[in-house]
């Protein structure tokens, strides 16, 4: 078994083990899980160890994570969540789950537009999941919806992962833009519907009612005395609206701000410090108005960074030194060196694109194995345009895959939640329903139209 693969299982098993067994938290488990695979670096450690460290000081997602449990802190402390929340439920408290199921439809409409997983779950769950544990939800439950719900749009069209995928020679040789727009839109609906269904059964489950009639105000005295709360949503569409859309193309039109400059401006790092801004402001007279006061603030947020911070800097370490140990390639070669038939192979390219994803992004899934994946899945008989449309829908679990999945991250930083309790969830309601979503979809038991 080749180098790579024998890093995964130890990496997975000492994970297991330190947090499962020894009951020690998640951050030290994924400090020493990337110490494991360093090993496997060889005489090569040293540099693997800086590359990584590299990539995980630089990585963007890391600060975002950060930022997004300061953000929540901030909007807690202010009362801003809890004015917001009034006018959500003035408005559709009445719903049974009402939260989970705006939250899902939120999620794929702001997919549609960003075709990021992290973004989704950043801008999503800056609003839903406060909403959600205010509504009776069960405490880490709108951490996992979130989480879960990240990856739509890159299995709806269109979305950048889609163009990327259908521009590759292997899969443009086979498959055009129309034929895979179709395949995707109606493979990816197929998720939507499951994901509707899972609110649905949260709901009847865990016996999430409307919220008590005595407890929903009127709505325009809620409007009246928390309309200033609404104000946090220009920190969710300034960024949006700055990168895409009409405004975004025009912004790249022009010669002296240009494509570039539009590229710089992340979503995910942008949201929660305008957010945190405008609910700094917005909620001033609750902040505290002395030395003392301002240092008690400053404590109460920075215990909240400890497992955070750490799990998710461990983790995208780890992850680096495994894609640079050659793990997709070798997972590749290993499936094509036996006979499998045709439900085993799609079932294997599905573990492989899911593992793959869990530390990166949809679209960076696509261009590490989206060219094998596909020719893997067409040489056991699936349709060019199906097998481009499995491989996106399996590449957009990346909110889903623990240990290394940043919406997991951004999501629980947000609901200020351990964000081990969110893996095995994640993985049970979303991953693998959506893993065996693709199987059939690729078995087409579950029809798309190829054109």
């Amino acid at each position: 078994m080749a180098l790579s693969l024998w890093a995964l299982a130890a990496y997975i098993a000492i994970i297991l083990v330190w947090n499962v067994v020894l009951k020690r938290n998640i951050g030290e488990a994924m400090g020493i899980g990337w110490i494991v695979v360093l090993l496997f670096g060889g005489s090569g450690i040293f540099d693997l160890f800086l590359k990584s460290m590299v990539f995980a000081s630089t990585t963007e997602t890391v600060y975002a994570a950060q930022a997004f449990v300061f953000m929540a802190y901030v909007m807690t402390k202010t009362g801003l969540v809890n004015r917001l929340v009034d006018i959500l439920n003035s408005a559709l408290g009445k719903l049974a789950g009402g939260a989970g199921y705006i939250a899902t439809c939120a999620s794929a409409l702001m997919g549609l537009i960003s075709g990021s997983g992290s973004g989704n779950a950043a801008s999503v769950g800056a609003v839903a999941i406060p909403w959600m544990q205010k509504s009776n939800w069960p405490k880490d439950l709108p951490a996992t919806v979130i989480a879960g719900n990240a990856g739509l749009g890159a299995d709806l069209p269109p979305s950048s992962s889609m163009f990327v995928l259908a521009g590759m020679a292997v899969v443009a040789a086979q498959v055009n833009m129309g034929q895979l727009y179709m395949a995707l839109l109606t493979g990816g609906a197929w998720t939507f519907v499951y994901r509707i269904i899972l609110i649905y059964y949260f709901v009847k489950r865990y016996n999430i009612k409307p919220v008590p009639p005595e407890l929903i105000k009127p709505f325009m005295e809620t409007m009246k005395n928390g309309w200033t709360s609404l104000l946090m949503f220009l920190g969710i569409l300034i960024p949006v609206g700055l990168t895409m859309g009409p405004v975004g193309e025009y912004l790249e039109s022009v010669k002296s701000f240009g494509s570039n400059a539009v590229n710089s401006l992340s979503i995910i790092v942008w949201i929660p410090v305008l957010i945190s801004w405008i609910a700094i402001l917005e909620g001033w007279k609750y902040l505290p108005k002395s030395a003392s006061g301002w240092y008690d603030f400053i404590g109460g947020a920075a215990t909240r960074y400890v497992i955070v911070g750490a799990t998710i800097f461990f983790a995208m370490g780890a992850g680096d030194v495994l894609t640079r140990l050659g793990l997709a390639e070798d997972m590749l070669t290993l499936m094509q060196s036996f006979n499998f038939s045709p439900w085993l192979m799609i079932s294997l390219v599905g573990i492989l694109v899911c593992i793959v994803g869990g530390p990166l992004t949809s679209t960076a899934t696509v261009v590490a194995v989206g060219p094998v994946s596909f020719s893997a899945l067409v040489s056991v008989g699936v349709p060019g345009p199906t097998a481009a449309a499995v491989i996106l829908i399996w590449a957009a679990t990346e909110g889903a895959s623990p240990p290394n999945s940043a919406p997991i991250f951004i999501a629980s930083g947000i609901a200020n939640t351990d964000p081990v309790k969110v893996f095995v969830p994640c993985i049970l309601y979303y991953l693998l329903p959506l893993w065996i979503i693709g199987i059939l979809i690729a078995l087409r038991i579950l029809p798309s139209v190829v054109l």
